[in-house]
């Protein structure tokens, strides 16, 4: 594989970057190479309005979703030209945060399973960052067994009431429209009886409560449903069909997630360079060497698989299984360099105050959001098991409950068929 620009990639990479040093928001290039994963801070200006500022800057001129048809709100590009987009607009994607789920899945999934005039009618004003998507699937007792929703919707006359509860979902307090996985049939086997939807977060009887995380912020969110009413147009395949759907939803979240999470490598290298320990630099040390070359090996080859990634995308095909790689690796190896970093740093390195911590407190914020990260978009032992099965070929697990109508799955203090 060739990783050199061609003529015509180079060609659109001096205008990707023409356009971005006449435009970019450079007041705020400080702050967002150094925000990490700790809070953003823009002195004082609001993140969401500087985020949807510079994301209707970009949609003037075609470069909110720029991977997208043009009728969609897009530029039309290859993944390639993408790719190259996202690496000249290096930290300035950050502000983009609040829109990554309704473009790396949401966006995906409507332009897959939506009728035209709702593509038309959604698509745009998603990529622009007008509107605001989440994704409503994971609940209190179904997170990694996401067949076994319980939320429930109701046909009624032309449309579906729906009563339930979602959990740890991304944005759902900034969110305008949801994807919504419901269970519109318990009496056939859990994954035949989901059907998708997307519903609007304004509408009566939806609530939203931020969960407070340990590193302070709320990115997370509870959801309720009761009796909230939902047109029958407003569903996206067939009814009894969501599973499908949502494989949709869940591959373009692995990829999303995957190929844009950063291991922290980059930081822990240039943060040691400057670093000593009884007067000799700390690469002196074959330990911190070792656990250098370990980490420099890890992003390496997640850079090439995503790039295999890429290439499979350039020709046209769906993003598959092998994108969990992605997350599983750069999730836990993230953890594992804020607990090293944090070890070298000895007693400051529980300080967590931003003004009087090591980097700003940049490892103590991976550190704190590092579970999160290896739980959110599938945890380690479902990506292990979809790596085992869907790329290896290994024996899957056992599932008992696979065939059993959900009405009758025993549940915990009940019998089946009570």
């Amino acid at each position: 594989m060739d990783f050199d620009d061609s003529p015509a990639e180079a060609e659109f990479r001096t205008v990707a970057r023409r356009w971005l040093d006449a435009n970019a928001p450079k007041e705020f290039e400080a702050a967002l190479r150094q925000a990490g994963f700790g809070e953003l801070n823009l002195n004082g200006i609001d993140v969401l309005t500087a985020s949807k500022r510079w994301q209707r800057c970009k949609a003037d001129a075609g470069w909110a979703c720029p991977h997208w048809p043009r009728e969609y709100g897009g530029r039309g590009l290859t993944p390639i030209q993408q790719v190259i987009w996202q690496q000249e607009e290096g930290v300035y994607g950050r502000l983009a945060t609040p829109f990554i789920v309704g473009h790396g899945m949401c966006g995906p999934t409507l332009m897959k399973h939506a009728p035209e005039d709702d593509r038309r009618r959604y698509l745009p004003p998603l990529a622009s960052g007008e509107e605001i998507w989440c994704q409503l699937f994971s609940e209190p007792g179904a997170g990694s067994d996401l067949a076994g929703i319980s939320t429930r919707a109701s046909a009624d006359g032309d449309g579906w009431l729906v009563n339930g509860q979602k959990v740890w979902t991304s944005f759902a307090h900034l969110s305008d429209f949801g994807l919504l996985l419901a269970r519109t049939d318990p009496s056939v086997p859990k994954h035949r009886g989901l059907t998708m939807f997307y519903v609007d977060m304004h509408s009566p009887g939806v609530e939203v409560r931020p969960i407070k995380q340990a590193n302070g912020q709320s990115g997370f969110n509870e959801v309720f449903f009761s009796d909230v009413r939902i047109p029958g147009r407003q569903r996206l395949g067939g009814v009894g069909e969501g599973w499908h759907v949502a494989l949709t939803t869940l591959m373009n979240e692995r990829l999303a997630i995957g190929s844009g999470m950063t291991t922290g490598f980059e930081a822990m290298f240039n943060w040691c360079c400057s670093l000593a320990r009884s007067g000799a630099p700390i690469f002196d040390d074959r330990a911190v060497r070792t656990r250098l070359a370990t980490w420099a090996a890890r992003s390496s080859g997640l850079k090439y698989t995503a790039s295999r990634a890429i290439t499979a995308l350039s020709r046209g095909a769906t993003p598959g299984p092998e994108n969990s790689i992605g997350k599983l690796v750069a999730g836990s190896t993230m953890q594992e360099i804020a607990e090293f970093a944090l070890g070298l740093a000895g007693p400051i390195g529980v300080v967590s105050d931003p003004q009087d911590a090591l980097d700003n407190g940049r490892f103590q914020a991976m550190l704190l959001r590092a579970p999160a990260t290896r739980l959110e978009g599938g945890t380690d032992e479902i990506l292990r098991n979809i790596i085992g099965e869907r790329v290896l070929g290994l024996p899957p697990d056992i599932r008992p409950d696979k065939d059993i109508p959900f009405n009758r799955i025993p549940s915990r203090g009940t019998a089946a068929g009570t």
